[in-house]
């Protein structure tokens, strides 16, 4: 695994903490993992509606 250094506020980090101390993440490296993921995911998607919505605004007005 390639190893990436972040900074991130101390309330970030006490947030993360207490989300790996209740059990749904082993370690912070897990949980920024996941997050990353989940923000890949989320921007992906975003990308695609927003191409979809293009070309149906193309469909419906055309282009001058």
């Amino acid at each position: 695994m390639e190893t990436i250094p972040a900074k991130i506020t101390p309330r970030l980090a006490a947030a993360m903490d207490e989300i790996i101390e209740e059990g749904w993440y082993a370690n912070r490296s897990e949980f920024i993992r996941d997050a990353v993921r989940d923000k890949i995911r989320s921007t992906k998607t975003a990308l695609l509606e927003a191409a979809i919505k293009e070309d149906v605004e193309w469909g419906l007005h055309g282009k001058d």
